[in-house]
């Protein structure tokens, strides 16, 4: 199972959603989108999913901050314990032997940043 794990601003558009996840690789062949799970019901998330035609999937903090990542932000891992929301979540929510096929990449407005990971979807 493919996911698209994802970070961003609480303001952030569905565009930058968007510009973030073509920068990663594209939705082709997605199953879900997934991030933090207090921020799983923000509008341009759901909008988002509601386009590709996948759910979301709302990944609790403290399971992110037991994630590695191939990357690290001092700012996040201060915040989740973990070095990106948007690989952590990826990860996590593609299930057993997940691996990160996209490092995270951020939108030409830096409000989102996207990863893709794939996995067995357990």
């Amino acid at each position: 199972m493919k996911v698209a794990g994802l970070g961003f601003r609480r303001n952030t558009s569905v565009a930058s959603l968007r510009d973030a996840l073509d920068a990663a690789g594209g939705s082709d062949g997605l199953a879900a989108v997934a991030t933090v799970s207090d921020k799983a019901d923000a509008a341009a998330l759901k909008a988002l999913a509601q386009q590709l035609g996948i759910p979301i999937r709302g990944i609790p903090a403290e399971t992110l901050a037991e994630i590695k990542t191939a990357t690290q932000s001092e700012f996040i891992k201060a915040r989740f314990g973990t070095g990106s929301v948007a690989e952590a979540a990826a990860i996590a929510a593609a299930g057993r032997g997940a691996r990160l096929i996209s490092a995270r990449t951020a939108s030409q407005d830096r409000m989102a940043i996207a990863a893709i990971a794939e996995g067995d979807g357990e």
